[in-house]
């Protein structure tokens, strides 16, 4: 196989893990990235045909990536991406022994997210003046997202036939095109219902489809958009912490676990696939705990 027949069977795979997988936007980006360095590593001094290459010349290439100071998670999601693409030609039979069938992929130590306290959260949302236009939006935006959980792109692609105002839930498609249900709550439907009766219905106007958050020229609010306001905010507010509109959905999880709620409820409401993946915020909230208990226990007060 020659190095245009690979790209071409790597178009395959990723098209084959948008289809078949549903997987995002970023992870098949940074997948393209992985695969097209490996094709550059192949067709390099020593080149190797993808169909008939050695184990120990793919670990080889692995160690390679190390000392260039990849961190483990890229290593590790390279790994991954060279197993799935080999495993991919195998099932299509362009291969007939797959070469990293005993390759494990390392463990990565999940990093631990940015959370922000309720004080912060409250602080931020202080911030937005609702008398202005688009402070009612934004408002909406901000409670609806503390209140969800939601990742910032469901939050963009909400339409106003996913809010059940009167029952009090929202249904989002999350990744993979899973859809979820996740309630809502007081304050976040309060924003919403000012929000739907006030500047909406004048962007409405402009508006072409159901996007329930709208710009100025009747356009549905970007990414991008949603996280200028947020940093917006934020600084108004006095917050120095690094802040994304991901920081808002860890805070989500972790102040619902700091509160007691069980692992299952809140990884159904993030739409987590893996209730492993969930578990990260398990580990914040018991720094929390350990902090309690430094404050409160007797023991620790008294510094026996």
């Amino acid at each position: 196989m020659n190095a245009k027949g690979l790209d071409d069977w790597i178009d395959r795979y990723l098209h084959h893990l948008i289809v078949e997988k549903g997987l995002s936007r970023n992870t098949i980006e940074a997948y393209a990235r992985d695969l097209r360095g490996y094709s550059v590593f192949l067709e390099g001094p020593a080149g190797s045909d993808p169909l008939t290459v050695s184990s120990d010349k793919i670990i080889y290439y692995f160690r390679l990536l190390r000392t260039e100071k990849l961190s483990p998670r890229s290593l590790a999601r390279n790994i991954s991406a060279l197993k799935g693409f080999y495993k991919f030609l195998l099932q299509e039979g362009v291969l007939e022994e797959n070469p990293l069938r005993h390759l494990r992929t390392p463990r990565v130590i999940p990093r631990l997210p940015e959370i922000l306290t309720v004080g912060d959260i409250e602080q931020i949302i202080a911030q937005v003046k609702a008398e202005k236009p688009l402070g009612l939006r934004d408002r909406a935006m901000l409670e609806i997202l503390y209140a969800t959980g939601l990742r910032v792109s469901e939050l963009v692609h909400l339409s106003v036939h996913d809010v059940d105002l009167e029952v009090g839930y929202l249904r989002t498609k999350g990744k993979g095109s899973k859809e979820r249900i996740v309630p809502i709550g007081r304050a976040a439907i309060r924003a919403l219902k000012d929000y739907l009766q006030g500047s909406r219905q004048v962007s409405a106007a402009k508006a072409e489809g159901q996007t329930l958050f709208l710009g100025r020229a009747g356009r549905g609010i970007t990414r991008q958009g949603f996280w200028k306001l947020l940093r917006r905010y934020a600084s108004a507010a006095g917050i120095r912490k690094k802040i994304s509109p991901h920081t808002l959905r860890h805070s989500f999880a972790t102040h619902l676990l700091e509160g007691g709620a069980d692992l299952r409820s809140v990884q159904s409401m993030l739409g987590h696939a893996d209730i492993a993946t969930t578990q990260i915020y398990t580990h914040v909230s018991r720094d929390h705990l350990k902090r309690v208990h430094q404050k409160y226990h007797p023991r620790e007060f008294k510094r026996v």
